[in-house]
């Protein structure tokens, strides 16, 4: 019995792999699905072009309120401006160009389409491995938000990085029901059933073991794969954490932190970036979040009009670009959107939402996470067990200190505090997180 006790101890516990089907109608009784790896490229037309420009054109707005800056949301006046250049300077073609530099697959896994990206290096020194890396996006972005990292992760030598000892073969795919992946058919798909997804598509790759790297859901799902299938992953590198002060020994950390750092296991960033603590940690996730408990509850009530409408669902993307970009953005008329992106980026990622419909389906990906695991503690319960890095970065929209990471990730090999940056990380500096990805790496390669 004790024998038996000390190993059910060291046990790791993992989320069962199981399998689903989320295709429209009943799963196929016979026939295996379709498991080829098809081409596939992003096309336009000029009927798609003069419907978007038609509804530009009709588009109403509301006098914002004086002196309002991005505090009510997205500032009208400067919305005409974004909306005048879609409009009028605005090159879909030339940016459905851009898109199409890299190679795009789509390929069936349990009853729907996946899309996704796959870069392999050009140039590989002698002796040295490829590293398979799978970055996963959030929302509201997508795969593009990648665009401006692959380069730096597939051809680091050129780009004055590392020399080329750490190269990657990275593969980017569109969440089911983001983009180009087909929305799942039926309720319940979550985080875990994407993860599931994404271990299919890797395998069907003919990837044995490979790195994982995410954000925003891209750190949830890739969590999970690392909880699911531990055997695969040779490292999880994940640029946000959310993991919360819970039970007595939480509210006694945050309350003694503030005083004696050092006794609860803060350093002197983790104060600097968590306190004043209900300001940063109550008020400001409650005003950054209302959207959640509306995507939570009842997404496609307020997706029909997103859906429906270019400006609407410009405001509302564009406006978590500038205040999860930089929590000071609110002060500014213009939410500081162009001091870290073009117009062009920002445009092309709402694009890809337009032109899918896609704003509904990924809406519903807090719903059915959220109805599962309200709190979003799950990852905590079961643990993860391979090499970790985390990147914390200063404008995230929470700061989860190494001591409180701990908690759900009992293997991180490296935790760094980035110097500047906030929630988009890839999209924003993409070259501080690839340093911090190749560090990572290195680390666990040398194990």
């Amino acid at each position: 019995m004790l024998v038996y006790w000390l190993r059910s101890r060291h046990k790791i516990k993992t989320i069962e792999m199981s399998d689903g089907w989320w295709g429209s109608g009943e799963r196929p009784v016979k026939g295996k699905e379709d498991e080829s790896i098809r081409p596939f490229r992003i096309e336009t037309c000029d009927k798609e072009i003069e419907d978007l420009h038609r509804r530009l054109d009709q588009a109403r707005y509301t006098p914002h309120v004086e002196g309002a800056a991005f505090h009510y949301g997205f500032n009208s006046s400067y919305l005409q401006k974004v909306v005048a250049y879609w409009r009028n300077q605005f090159d879909w073609r030339k940016q459905v160009e851009v898109l199409n530099k890299y190679p795009h697959f789509k390929t069936t896994i349990e009853g729907i389409e996946i899309h996704f990206i796959h870069i392999k290096p050009s140039y590989v020194p002698h002796g040295r491995a490829v590293q398979p890396l799978l970055m996963v996006h959030g929302w509201p972005g997508s795969f593009y938000e990648f665009y401006k990292i692959i380069p730096l992760l597939t051809e680091p030598a050129s780009h004055g990085l590392n020399e080329g000892d750490v190269v990657f073969e990275v593969i980017c795919p569109s969440i089911p029901g983001y983009g180009f992946s087909e929305a799942p058919h039926k309720q319940g798909f979550d985080s875990v059933a994407a993860a599931r997804i994404f271990h299919k598509l890797m395998n069907r790759l003919g990837f044995k073991e490979y790195y994982l790297q995410g954000g925003d859901w891209g750190s949830r799902i890739t969590t999970n794969m690392a909880q699911m299938l531990p055997q695969c992953v040779k490292g999880l590198h994940l640029n946000l954490v959310f993991i919360t002060a819970r039970g007595f020994g939480g509210i006694f950390s945050v309350m003694l932190g503030a005083y004696a750092p050092w006794l609860v296991g803060f350093t002197r960033e983790d104060v600097h970036r968590m306190y004043p603590f209900i300001q940063k940690n109550i008020y400001d996730i409650l005003r950054e979040s209302g959207y959640l408990h509306i995507q939570a509850t009842k997404p496609d009530t307020a997706g029909c009009g997103l859906n429906d409408s270019p400006v609407g669902l410009a405001a509302y993307i564009l406006e978590k670009f500038s205040t999860w970009t930089n929590k000071s953005f609110l002060q500014r008329d213009d939410g500081g959107l162009e001091s870290k992106y073009t117009l062009d980026e920002l445009l092309t990622n709402v694009m890809i939402y337009w032109v899918t419909a896609s704003i509904v389906s990924s809406m519903r990906f807090y719903k059915e996470n959220i109805t599962k695991d309200p709190d979003l503690n799950a990852i905590s319960r079961v643990g993860v067990y391979v090499p970790t890095g985390i990147a914390a970065f200063p404008q995230e929209i929470t700061h989860t200190p190494q001591v409180w990471t701990k908690k759900a990730y009992k293997n991180i090999i490296t935790y760094s505090y980035m110097p500047r940056g906030g929630h988009f990380a890839a999209f924003e500096e993409p070259r501080l997180l690839a340093q911090d990805i190749m560090n990572f790496v290195r680390k666990v390669e040398h194990l």
